[in-house]
């Protein structure tokens, strides 16, 4: 039932008893209790760490090499891309940049988004290119796949992460570029998603201190504040509104439900982080398909939040 993805013979994270057991009961309580709100043993992938990497990592993946359309988790790989190459000094700072990167998480902006997409790759989208124009726009936008493939890891060996975000349906460069039966678009698995946040509050990206500390930041939920009650906060009906109030958050969400392609239709997932009460993090990256989950049933992922913060937190 379970997979590790291994990098030069070791997982980066460490399959103990313990949390094998934890995950294999839970994964069987997820199907039986979530089945009826479209949970199926195909349509989802589950990675759960406990931990930190200065300490070492446990963890359970189920289908965590599952790879399916990201939708807004994908922002979290941008935040820590651009501001990686604000401390290169290869993109300058300024205050349009901050403001997209903080409404890109906040909100899930994917008019932010693309700015950021833009700022880092030196592309724009839209109208259609030829010859070598398009060859050098490919090449470009690659670049948002070369960031992470030069660290190494082979969570992202099958992701894909350089299509822009839409509300709608492609045109243009952007169509042509997403490949004509959608073979380029986004994809990512549960493993790439918590392998990012593990080495976010580790020490295993090219950031500075300081970087690393802007992103945490940025991704950090404040429940109690005054955003917290927008319907576009991403907490309450996502994993992050089972987990107790109180304790801190850290999350990106994302959900696409009908926007006339169906190719990337009805997904729904949640990357979240927080500090339970015995002070050893928790990591849980869920990911998931099908339109029962992702749009009949919104309580459905708070209830599974709940469960699976009881499940690996006893």
């Amino acid at each position: 039932m379970t997979d590790t993805v291994t990098a030069n013979g070791a997982a980066f994270f460490e399959t103990t008893p313990a949390m094998e057991g934890a995950g294999q009961a839970v994964v069987g309580h997820l199907l039986e209790r979530f089945g009826a709100v479209g949970l199926a043993a195909d349509n989802f992938g589950l990675v759960v760490l406990r931990g930190d990497g200065e300490t070492g990592l446990t963890g359970f993946s189920y289908r965590g090499d599952w790879r399916c359309y990201p939708c807004s988790v994908v922002k979290a790989f941008h935040l820590v891309h651009a501001l990686a190459l604000i401390d290169q000094g290869t993109v300058a700072p300024h205050g349009e940049l901050d403001r997209a990167m903080r409404d890109m998480i906040l909100w899930s902006s994917n008019m932010a988004t693309n700015y950021v997409i833009d700022i880092i790759t030196g592309t724009t989208g839209d109208t259609l290119l030829e010859g070598s124009a398009w060859d050098d726009w490919r090449h470009r936008r690659d670049g948002l796949n070369r960031f992470f493939q030069a660290l190494g890891w082979p969570e992202f060996s099958t992701s894909n992460i350089t299509q822009k975000l839409m509300d709608d349906m492609r045109y243009g460069r952007e169509a042509r570029y997403a490949g004509e039966r959608g073979e380029n678009m986004n994809a990512l698995t549960p493993l790439a998603s918590a392998r990012l946040f593990a080495e976010l509050f580790g020490s295993g990206l090219p950031l500075s201190p300081a970087a690393r500390r802007r992103a945490q930041d940025i991704l950090v939920r404040d429940r109690a504040g005054p955003d917290a009650a927008n319907p576009l906060f991403q907490v309450d009906n996502y994993l992050g509104g089972g987990v107790p109030a109180g304790l801190p958050l850290w999350s990106k969400a994302g959900r696409l439900a009908w926007t006339g392609d169906a190719r990337v239709a009805y997904h729904k997932h949640d990357l979240i982080r927080t500090i339970p009460a015995d002070g050893v993090p928790l990591v849980i990256s869920l990911m998931t398909s099908g339109k029962a989950l992702c749009e009949d049933h919104p309580q459905a992922f708070p209830q599974m939040g709940r469960v699976l913060f009881e499940a690996f937190t006893r």
